[in-house]
């Protein structure tokens, strides 16, 4: 038998096995992930404006991109800016809020913004306030929010830093679940 026959044989069994494994393995991936996950609509550059359950304005967005996943109904943003107005009653103020990324929720009832956290309240109705932290949970109808994380908060005369905020945004009253620190800050005249 020659030798060049044998090593032929042996490289189209090879070269077949291979193609088969090959295809065999593709059919499995492509049954594997099922339809790709597209969102089914995507805004940029938009100014949206969510209504609550009584028709008026529970929050605006500002932001260049937002895609919605069209399974869950939820919408994730690029850095956005939620503006929130001011609540019915004494003492309410508008908060802006501004993050790296934004997650709002189907119902438009939570909003969830991670990275570099900036909310800002008017100061209308009392000293303005600001906070920090690099995630926050806000509940615009509720007029509340929540971070478990490092936040400071800043206000004429004090800073106050803490973990683990609650925060009623129409009272700007506050509590910490730890590492409560609290210093003077003077003012300028």
């Amino acid at each position: 038998m020659n030798w060049r026959a044998i090593v032929t044989t042996l490289l189209l069994i090879g070269a077949l096995v291979s193609g088969w494994s090959v295809w065999n393995q593709r059919s499995r991936e492509l049954a594997a992930t099922g339809p790709t996950a597209r969102s089914d609509y995507v805004l940029i550059g938009f100014e949206l404006t969510a209504l609550n359950a009584q028709g008026k304005e529970s929050f605006t967005l500002r932001a260049p991109r937002l895609a919605r996943d069209p399974r869950q109904k939820t919408m994730d943003v690029a850095t956005p800016l939620f503006l929130i107005p001011p609540g019915e009653g004494a003492g309410n103020d508008a908060w802006e809020v501004r993050a790296q990324n934004g997650w709002v929720s189907a119902d438009g009832n939570e909003l969830r913004l991670r990275g570099d956290v900036k909310g800002i309240s008017s100061g209308e109705t009392g000293p303005p306030t600001t906070l920090v932290t690099n995630q926050l949970n806000v509940y615009p109808d509720a007029r509340r929010a929540r971070s478990p994380s490092r936040v400071v908060i800043n206000r004429p005369g004090s800073i106050l830093s803490g973990r683990g905020l609650e925060l009623d945004l129409a009272s700007k009253r506050y509590s910490f679940k730890s590492e409560v620190h609290y210093q003077y800050a003077r003012t300028a005249r």
